[in-house]
């Protein structure tokens, strides 16, 4: 599933190519996604012209004519393609998958003058949304923690929630209620980079270490951004090109390969934390 730093991504890339063009219609193959597409999808969003894209977490919001929002979730296997008119080549500008447009699972498509703009999803956990006012966007959202590259996400608000909870402090970053954007992968980077044991309980964590968790968190997904995201299999943005922060990973898929902290003669572990892969190193991260 892509996480914050590859949303935001493929949200700047279709900032590229959609941003103040004018949907002139869209064609729905299968309504049966997570959550069922209404039967007035469609005309709800013809001849209407995309104003504004943007980011809430997980989430590619399409502000449409500047009076309501299109919210769009990849799910597990959702991926975006653009297709130029007359040009059989597609661009992926989603993530885990490769370049190419799949024959099956293309439940959504948004014509534009030029191009058109594809849904896949084989899995079908993502799902499409119709806000009909900015109230109603905000309520929609209203339980997501702060976004954990902004200003909110600090150290005050950290200590406060984690007085109040018993849970491990790699379950705590994965909820959405908590921080939003942040998944699998870049927990286990975050928490390898502060040496905190995953395992720890963040009733136990000391202000020191709360101070690392935030500072890490800002880093990892800034930095990841900047290497435009994640490329787990074969991806590439608008522009073509490949993400290429798992070239750094530090902890993640890197089961028994050496630890990369300087000094540091131990071997990165892989365990589960309710179902879900944790690396990091039992020397490091205490």
């Amino acid at each position: 599933m892509p996480e914050l730093p590859e949303v935001e991504i493929v949200k700047q890339s279709l900032n590229k190519i959609v941003k103040f063009k004018t949907i002139s219609k869209v064609i729905v193959n299968n309504r049966n996604l997570r959550f069922k597409i209404p039967k007035n999808f469609e005309k709800s969003l013809k001849k209407k012209k995309i104003t504004k894209i943007f980011r809430k977490s997980k989430y590619v919001i399409f502000q449409i004519n500047f009076e309501q929002y299109l919210i769009m979730h990849l799910g597990m296997s959702g991926t975006i393609h653009m297709s130029d008119k007359g040009n059989k080549k597609n661009t992926n500008i989603s993530f885990y998958h490769g370049r190419d447009l799949p024959e099956k699972h293309n439940h959504l498509i948004f014509f534009f003058d030029k191009f058109k703009v594809i849904y896949n999803d084989p899995r079908r956990f993502g799902f499409v949304k119709i806000m009909k006012s900015k109230d109603e966007l905000i309520k929609y959202f209203s339980k997501l923690g702060p976004e954990p590259l902004g200003n909110k996400f600090n150290t005050n608000y950290l200590k406060q929630k984690f007085n109040k909870s018993i849970k491990n402090i790699k379950n705590s970053l994965l909820d959405q209620n908590l921080v939003s954007g942040i998944g699998n992968i870049y927990a286990s980077e975050i928490l390898f980079r502060s040496k905190i044991n995953p395992l720890k309980k963040v009733e136990n964590l000391t202000l020191s270490e709360i101070r690392k968790i935030i500072s890490k968190t800002k880093f990892v997904l800034s930095h990841a951004i900047n290497k435009g995201g994640s490329s787990i299999r074969d991806f590439k943005n608008v522009s073509g090109f490949k993400g290429n922060y798992q070239k750094e990973f530090m902890a993640y898929s890197r089961e028994n390969y050496l630890c990369l902290n300087r000094g540091c003669e131990s071997k990165i572990i892989k365990i589960n934390i309710n179902n879900r892969a944790t690396y990091y190193c039992k020397n490091c991260q205490k």
